[in-house]
């Protein structure tokens, strides 16, 4: 090696002297194996440089396709993962909607359910102002005001009832709506990622329109883990389903309220509607008793008045003997002398007048007895037919109620209290 180097300064050096440097066969020789040995050692350096890089070229081809692959079947997971979300939004999001119409539904019957209610609370409010158009005696706290009282309080009570379970629906309605525009929200945002994704996973070497970007690889600073996108997701359906749930129990509270407030409605209206019969018979029979008394009495007024006039007749009948008898004594005073005698015609003119006189007297009592009983009578009677005209006025009034409530019982009265059409 050392003669080889030797000889290859001493080429150099002709390679820069040639007009005065002559080799040896010797030297000439060694410079062709020079040449032969270090173009095979080039060459086989090459050969091996070579076979390095066509096995990086299949190595690192390998990665990149490998790479790839495996990144474009995340990409198709990931898009499997998102479109399984996407549709339980989409589902969830199809009940919120439905659960918000029919709840929507339900608030318009219990809306018309109350609605119907302006009916009996307006003619309960009439009959109870009606009534107080009864006078005197028959301004009685009966069991007809104990009950329209009762019915008031019930009315008012379920209109209370009903109003509160409106606004609940529109609090729950409001809720749902807001649990909606969350799940459309996010699956919107679920629409734009597949719509991405869709698109990188379309995308392929042979692409059109891919390039390079200067730190693709960053990290935004709101990007969020697996974990958060899948609980955010999960939130909003579980919330939904959770508001819906809701939204089931007061629909079903909101049944359950109409049917029971139309059943007390009706217990209540069916004892005010018996009190009122009980009542109108009770003032009937008052009214057929007092008429009664006002025909019994009249005649007896008639009667009393015809003995009166007999009583004054009788008494005029007694005055012509009075004055007969005491004329007679009176004449006989005249008698002269031993014929004014107390004979027995004396005693029996004297009996007579006394009699005459006991007679008028009696008769005169019995006709100031009968004209007091006259006086009572007449006022008796005067009481009756007011009585009779304070009945009358009461049953004609409580008749008007009667007729009045009719109005509960109208053909689709109680649909209307159901809330139905």
């Amino acid at each position: 090696d050392d003669s080889l180097i030797g000889l290859a300064t001493r080429l150099y050096r002709f390679g820069s002297d040639m007009e005065t440097t002559r080799f040896s066969p010797s030297d000439w020789k060694s410079s062709n194996r020079i040449q032969s040995l270090t173009a095979t050692n080039r060459c086989g350096a090459s050969e091996s440089l070579r076979q390095t890089s066509i096995r990086l070229r299949n190595e690192t081809t390998n990665r990149t396709q490998w790479a790839q692959s495996d990144s474009e079947g995340q990409l198709r997971e990931r898009h499997g993962d998102v479109l399984d979300v996407r549709r339980a939004l989409e589902r969830t999001l199809d009940e919120t909607e439905k659960e918000i119409e029919t709840l929507s539904r339900k608030r318009e019957t219990l809306e018309k359910a109350l609605q119907a209610k302006e009916i009996p609370s307006r003619v309960v409010v009439t009959c109870i102002e009606r009534r107080e158009g009864r006078r005197k005696i028959d301004l009685v706290r009966d069991e007809v005001e104990i009950q329209l009282h009762k019915e008031h309080e019930v009315v008012e009570s379920i209109r209370g009832l009903l109003q509160q379970k409106i606004v609940d629906a529109y609090n729950q309605s409001s809720v749902l709506q807001e649990a909606r525009q969350q799940l459309h929200l996010d699956l919107t945002d679920k629409y734009e990622a597949l719509a991405i994704d869709t698109k990188c996973i379309e995308l392929s070497n042979d692409t059109e329109g891919t390039g390079f970007f200067r730190n693709s690889t960053r990290r935004e600073k709101d990007i969020v883990t697996p974990e958060t996108w899948s609980s955010y997701s999960n939130y909003n359906i579980m919330r939904a389903k959770a508001e819906m749930k809701a939204s089931l129990s007061l629909r079903e509270a909101a049944d359950h309220l109409i049917s029971q407030t139309s059943s007390d409605l009706e217990s209540q209206r069916l004892a005010t509607d018996y009190a009122f019969r009980k009542r109108l018979h009770q003032v009937q029979q008052a009214i057929d008793e007092l008429e009664w008394q006002d025909k019994n009495t009249s005649q007896e007024i008639v009667d009393t008045q015809r003995e009166a006039d007999s009583l004054m007749r009788a008494i005029q009948e007694k005055q012509p003997p009075m004055m007969v008898a005491q004329t007679r004594l009176e004449n006989r005073t005249e008698r002269p002398h031993v014929e004014l005698c107390l004979d027995s015609a004396q005693f029996k003119l004297v009996d007579e007048v006394g009699e005459l006189s006991e007679a008028l007297q009696s008769l005169m009592r019995q006709l100031d007895s009968t004209r007091n009983m006259l006086d009572t009578l007449h006022l008796t009677l005067t009481r009756i037919r007011d009585d009779l005209d304070v009945k009358r006025t009461s049953f004609e009034i409580d008749t008007t109620c009667a007729r009045d409530r009719d109005q509960l019982t109208a053909p689709g009265m109680r649909e209307k209290h159901l809330g139905k059409d």
